[in-house]
């Protein structure tokens, strides 16, 4: 706003003398404002189409195999919860979930739309991919139908069948926080940093530092991501450090 005060009192001050300084600077102010309310209503329904769009297709993903588990829904409410929806944000959300459920859902036009929401955006893609896998996950089975399912979600919203892998790693290794290191958990740890088993010290430093920065909650919020998804971010930094630390820990490092 700022920028466009000084601008337009520069030109009122140019055309005008003191009083077209005073009028411009005016205008300037009037603008800005008007500019800044309308960039906080585009943010906040992109946050809003982001959100119904989670569920929506979370829902439609969930019976992929056929039917909606207890457990399936519960990581619903459960994700809920994490992100303190209530009252009309989580009728909302419980709606979007229902919308995903009916056999007329189109799931390409959601994704379509998805991908247009997180354009130029691949974190908030993985983002998205990442809450599906969970809730799909949530029986501790990954159904051929349904692992059919996420590659077309990730197609369609522009994410490849590698990122896929990562965040499955991601979620074997949240699981294996509790359960001690493992020779399994270890190339997890590789697939989620994006690294190969023989990269050096220093390539793996970079990939762990790079990915920290993508995925800062702060930079993400600034992206467009919801504030109320703000855990689900943390918890994507959390294990990409937990990931860096069990290859350091591997290396003697």
């Amino acid at each position: 706003m700022l920028l466009l005060i000084v601008f337009f009192a520069l030109i009122g001050l140019a055309t005008g003398g003191p009083v077209g300084l005073l009028i411009g600077g005016a205008l300037g102010w009037w603008l800005g404002r008007r500019l800044g309310k309308r960039l906080r209503e585009a943010r906040m329904r992109l946050q809003e189409g982001f959100l119904e769009s989670i569920f929506s297709v979370m829902g439609c993903l969930c019976q992929a195999d056929g039917k909606v588990t207890d457990g399936e829904l519960s990581i619903a409410e459960k994700l809920f919860d994490q992100m303190h929806l209530q009252g009309e944000q989580r009728a909302k959300a419980r709606a979007a979930f229902e919308r995903g459920r009916a056999d007329d859902f189109d799931l390409d036009a959601e994704l379509a739309s998805v991908g247009r929401l997180t354009q130029h955006q691949p974190v908030m893609r993985q983002v998205f991919l990442q809450v599906q896998l969970s809730a799909i996950a949530a029986d501790g089975v990954l159904h051929p139908e349904e692992h059919k399912m996420i590659l077309r979600v990730a197609r369609g919203i522009g994410c490849s069948e590698a990122e896929v892998q990562q965040i499955e790693a991601m979620l074997h290794g949240a699981a294996a926080n509790s359960q001690g290191a493992s020779e399994e958990a270890l190339k997890d740890a590789y697939r989620v940093l994006g690294v190969s088993e023989d990269a050096s010290d220093a390539d793996i430093k970079k990939a762990y530092r790079k990915l920290m920065s993508q995925n800062h909650p702060d930079k993400l919020a600034g992206k467009g991501l919801p504030e109320s998804m703000r855990e689900v971010a943390q918890a994507r930094t959390s294990e990409i450090g937990n990931a860096y630390e069990r290859i350091r820990k591997a290396r003697g490092n």
